[in-house]
């Protein structure tokens, strides 16, 4: 099922999408779970389609899509039983450099991420002690010449393994000498072909995906891995995270459209007691709640993306529609496992797989209760509660 807000583009976008997916079905994707693996087949075919270029412009060799385009992307292969998660950065993580980068890091770097010749798909900025509050973070960059030395440690830097490319945000004026928290950060874009100093520990999960612990030692970067303006690194990241939150609340759409379609086939094929089990309300009615919740944020989704691609303000839509979308998707998640039953539990019917992909959603990238205080704070006006 295509929504009303498909364009031609993005009907073509999801038959391209389907169309890679049919090479890597449940199977392909239930044997990396049990080898906590990379999807690194499924990586290099999407990538040869050339769309995860989709935000970069043409004149850097670029689709020149829009978010709303992007998150068709995401979408459908979710809806396809995979897990964006190992190529979502590809498409938006670049937009810090192409938004404040210099002419010369976007000429060298942007046509090859769009073309997948470089993986940009790291972004550290979340650390141990700091959690969430980015201006408490404690790595720190300090200039010597014509280089800048990174001393620190990250957490949850994802994809670090599997990218060339990847974005640091740390502080290169001490908080106490800031006249606001947030100033005094700054972003740099590191080459990791380039750089030597940097330590990385895996980070195991309860879901598939390449995440990481990190540990910068005097590793020294050129001054022209300064992202824009020194100090001015929090207001760039800022800027990157409507979109993320778009595309993610698109993968969760995909996530619940795939739970709601599995149930319900499931419902309808399961015969006990002589009756298919989707006769039964208490069977049938939560996977139609589930349905509708999960359309209704699709909506919202499609709102967001509509204002963020005219340019208008969309932080507040981008928050509600990631909390809404990751809300549906679980919620559709507890349906399709109290549907299957035993069943439910069993890696070969691959519920369990994308049920512990789909909790994640209610954390990452940006936990609910996050997303709450935002539209209470900045929508509802009411007291800052931290």
């Amino acid at each position: 099922m295509s929504t009303t807000t498909d364009t031609e583009v993005r009907a073509d976008l999801r038959g391209l999408v389907d169309r890679v997916c049919a090479d890597f079905p449940d199977a392909y994707w239930r044997e990396l779970d049990d080898q906590l693996a990379y999807p690194e087949k499924f990586v290099d075919a999407l990538t040869s389609t050339g769309v995860l270029g989709a935000l970069v412009p043409e004149e850097f060799g670029g689709l020149g899509l829009e978010v709303g385009d992007a998150s068709v992307i995401v979408e459908q292969i979710n809806r396809n039983g995979g897990n964006a998660a190992a190529v979502h950065a590809q498409l938006y993580t670049m937009s810090s450099v192409l938004r404040h980068g210099s002419d010369e890091q976007r000429k060298r770097y942007l046509p090859k991420i769009a073309s997948g010749e470089l993986r940009l798909q790291a972004f550290g900025i979340t650390e141990p002690i700091a959690g969430t509050d980015t201006t408490k973070i404690r790595t720190f960059a300090r200039r010597d010449g014509d280089s800048y030395i990174l001393n620190g440690q990250k957490i949850w830097t994802s994809r670090l393994q599997h990218s060339e490319l990847m974005l640091v945000l740390a502080r290169t004026t001490p908080l106490e000498q800031v006249a606001r928290k947030s100033h005094g950060l700054s972003l740099f874009l590191l080459d990791l072909r380039e750089i030597e100093g940097i330590t990385v520990r895996p980070i195991r999960t309860m879901v598939n995906h390449e995440t990481n612990e990190v540990f910068y030692d005097d590793v020294r970067v050129p001054a022209s891995a300064l992202v824009g303006e020194e100090g001015q690194g929090f207001r760039y990241v800022l800027d990157s995270m409507n979109p993320e939150r778009i595309l993610v609340a698109a993968e969760c759409i995909g996530d619940g459209r795939w739970f709601v379609e599995r149930s319900s086939r499931y419902a309808t094929e399961r015969v006990v007691f002589d009756r298919p089990i989707g006769q039964n309300q208490g069977v049938q009615f939560p996977i139609a709640r589930a349905h509708i919740h999960v359309e209704a944020a699709d909506l919202m989704r499609w709102r967001a993306a509509e204002l963020f691609d005219a340019g208008k303000e969309c932080g507040a839509e981008a928050n509600m529609a990631k909390l809404l979308a990751a809300d549906a998707s679980w919620e559709a998640a507890n349906a399709a496992l109290q549907t299957h039953g035993g069943f439910g539990m069993a890696s070969e019917y691959d519920i369990e797989r994308k049920f512990r992909e789909a909790r994640l959603f209610q954390i990452a990238p940006i936990s609910t209760n996050l997303i709450l205080a935002h539209i209470g704070q900045h929508v509802l006006n009411m007291p800052r509660s931290f």
